[in-house]
């Protein structure tokens, strides 16, 4: 065993720390974003089952259930897949108020807030029940309570911020969207080329500093009928408004998708599903410091935000 570790193995490791290219910076927060729970037993070839045996099962609540057993079942019986993907080619009108109404959109969000403040269990066994009449259906109500505005205002908003849009998407007043897909970098945050520049500007008749953004993205699950597009871009401070860097890094936006300069595509079919989903821009875009999610302190956070919200799904 140790000839072989010291004679080959180390060799072999050796070379390849040399010809392999060092480890950027968003992919070492991606591996260092939550934790590895009894996956790590698992890779180890020798897991301990007993340790996973131990782990309590996932349960709902009596809300929950009562939620499933009727706003779900509900939903499902007005639910009429052949019309939706090929008459429609969306869903019904009535459809859409209804999941409004019994904010589906709102099912991870804390009650004090207007949400349902549901496990991501109970999520899950919704979206799941869903998917059995429509995915068109359980797409849409999947997503807003995915990674994306809501979750990211949760965990990192300013209070201001949570106060503010949390009642707002719990109650469908406002539909969000989360942009990270690029034509030129797909879902490769660290290559993407959409920009926020730190300046002065007019917003709502007072001069404050803000960002202007220039953005193109696609394939974006909700976005053709979106109020509120989460936006993942590239903030840089070149006269130094904020701090003393030009590059401050990924940062995560709210936009408003009526301000001035955004412009909602035309629809995508993916794999020739009708769920909501198209491209959008941005140009010259400007919003106030306090749109970036978290606030000011939050500049250049945005992939370690992404990262920890997507962890939670992990286990």
């Amino acid at each position: 065993m140790s000839f072989r570790r010291d004679k080959i193995t180390k060799p072999i490791f050796s070379w390849a720390r040399g010809v392999l290219p060092a480890m950027s910076d968003t992919e070492r927060e991606a591996l260092e974003a939550g934790d590895v729970w009894w996956d790590a037993d698992l890779f180890t070839g020798n897991p301990d089952w007993s340790k996973l045996l131990k782990v309590p099962q996932a349960t709902l609540t009596p809300e929950e259930h009562a939620f499933l057993n009727g706003p779900v079942d509900a939903l499902c019986a007005m639910l009429d897949e052949w019309k939706i993907f090929w008459e429609w080619r969306d869903l019904p009108q009535e459809v859409w108020h209804f999941v409004k109404r019994e904010k589906f959109f709102g099912m991870i969000i804390p009650k004090e807030f207007g949400g349902l403040g549901f496990s991501p269990y109970a999520h899950s066994e919704v979206v799941r029940k869903i998917s059995t009449r429509s995915i068109a259906a359980a797409v849409t109500v999947m997503v807003p309570n995915s990674l994306g505005p809501g979750e990211l205002l949760m965990r990192f908003g300013t209070k201001e911020q949570q106060e503010r849009w949390l009642p707002r998407l719990a109650d469908g007043r406002d539909i969000p969207c989360f942009g990270l897909t690029s034509p030129e970098a797909g879902s490769d945050a660290a290559s993407m080329v959409d920009t926020g520049i730190i300046c002065k500007g007019d917003f709502e008749g007072r001069e404050v500093i803000g960002l202007r953004l220039n953005w193109h993205k696609r394939y974006i699950t909700l976005g053709p009928v979106a109020t509120l597009l989460g936006l993942a871009f590239k903030a840089y401070d070149p006269d130094h408004l904020v701090g003393s860097q030009d590059e401050l890094g990924i940062t995560v936006a709210l936009i408003p998708t009526n301000l001035p300069g955004v412009k909602i595509g035309h629809r995508h079919l993916p794999s020739m599903q009708v769920f909501q989903n198209g491209p959008n821009w941005g140009r010259d875009v400007f919003i106030p410091l306090d749109y970036v999610i978290g606030g000011k302190e939050r500049l250049g956070q945005g992939w370690k935000m992404l990262m920890t919200a997507l962890a939670a799904g992990r286990g």
